[in-house]
């Protein structure tokens, strides 16, 4: 990857005589030898008032330092006790509609815990916003914090915007402080106290001015000293808490191995109870696997013998009713034969008496046949009589008359 500086044409609100006097991004450039490549690109007012991830923005020493400063001071103040979480030089998107992201010098976030690692705090996705943004302004720049800004954060909901603004010229300084709080969804400026100082009240702190540096001091008046004292009495703070937290979880881890001591000890006092216990289960459960085993071998001989007399009286039942079944059979058979012989009789008898009366109808049509034949007979000696006598009377007749 390569990266090259634009040939600037400056911009309206940049400076021509120096285009990167605001800062600059990378943006990328891809070129024929290089698809990664990267080019310097100046940036401009509105670029400093919503500035991208991986922006550069040019701020002097002493901006720097007081950032640091108050940075280090509200966190000391607001973060140990969990009320809030102090952000510096962070970018921060909204959920306001149409109001694009900003980046603060510093800003207060009540409502979480523990910082992160943001590039980009989203207050819609976080669930809390800042309630008190704090901007330190450069010459180049002011216009952005005293202008846009105010109506921005007032957009946005922060509760106090508080200005550091620098009205010097070149390299000396010449600072004061706007307070602005929201009222019913405008902000309305709020003048120090006698003293020049400005309350913060998410902080419960006093924010003043001394020569060409900030200064907080606590509720009773009393300074929190120069960048170097407040980030040295951090890093102590932070020995004394690790110190602490070390001590505190040495303390613990003593009690835990002590306890895990005690219940290893108890764990194997109790696991030798158990082995004792469960020898002893053991023995009377291989007494009573014996006692089972002899029992199991007599209940089966037992058995043994049962279905043995149990099949020969079966086999004995078994013959019995085969005895029984042939007897049945051959009474059956018998009765059969003995009805098939008495049916054999009685066609006999039915078919005797069937032939005697065939005999008896016999003799009797041969007797009428007999009779009629003899009456027949009579009859036609009878009739041969009387025409015997017919012609014996003819006879005669005509031997009379001749």
């Amino acid at each position: 990857m390569t990266t090259t500086t634009a040939r600037p044409t400056p911009a309206a609100d940049a400076p021509a005589d120096d285009p990167f006097r605001y800062g600059w991004r990378f943006v990328p450039r891809p070129t024929p030898d290089d698809p990664r490549h990267l080019e310097q690109v100046p940036l401009t007012l509105e670029d400093v008032l919503h500035p991208e991830v991986g922006d550069f923005i040019v701020h002097s020493d002493r901006h720097e330092t007081d950032r640091m400063y108050l940075t280090e001071v509200l966190r000391a103040r607001l973060e140990s006790s969990g009320a809030a979480i102090v952000l510096s030089d962070v970018r921060i998107a909204w959920d306001i509609p149409d109001l694009r992201p900003h980046g603060p010098d510093v800003m207060v976030i009540p409502g979480i815990r523990e910082r992160q690692n943001w590039s980009t705090f989203e207050v819609a996705v976080e669930g809390a916003r800042p309630a008190l943004i704090i901007e330190i302004t450069s010459p180049e720049t002011r216009e952005n914090d005293l202008e846009r800004k105010v109506a921005h954060y007032a957009r946005a909901g922060v509760a106090q915007y508080v200005i550091v603004d620098d009205m010097g010229r070149g390299r000396t300084r010449r600072l004061r402080l706007l307070d602005y709080r929201l009222e019913h969804g405008h902000y309305v400026a709020h003048p120090a106290d006698a003293n020049g100082r400005v309350y913060l009240a998410m902080a419960n702190l006093w924010l003043g001015i001394e020569g060409d540096h900030v200064v907080c001091y606590d509720e009773h008046g009393i300074a929190f000293g120069n960048y170097a004292t407040v980030v040295q009495q951090a890093a102590e703070d932070r020995a004394r808490a690790r110190a602490e937290a070390e001590a505190r979880e040495a303390e613990a881890r003593a009690r835990a191995e002590a306890e895990t001591r005690a219940r290893a000890e108890a764990e194997a006092r109790e696991a030798e109870a158990r082995a004792r216990a469960e020898a002893e289960t053991r023995a009377r459960a291989e007494a009573e696997a014996r006692e089972a085993e002899a029992r199991a071998r007599a209940e089966a001989e037992a058995r043994a013998r049962a279905e043995a007399e149990t099949r020969a009286r079966a086999e004995a039942e078994a013959r019995k009713a085969e005895a029984r079944a042939r007897a049945e059979a051959e009474m059956r058979e018998a009765e059969a034969r003995a009805r098939a012989e008495a049916e054999a009789r009685a066609r006999a008898e039915a078919e005797a008496r069937e032939a005697e009366a065939r005999a008896r109808a016999e003799a009797e049509t041969r007797a009428r046949a007999e009779a009629e034949a003899r009456e027949a007979e009579a009859r036609a000696r009878a009739e041969a009589e009387a025409r015997l006598h017919a012609l014996e009377e003819e006879l005669r007749r005509l031997r009379g008359g001749g």
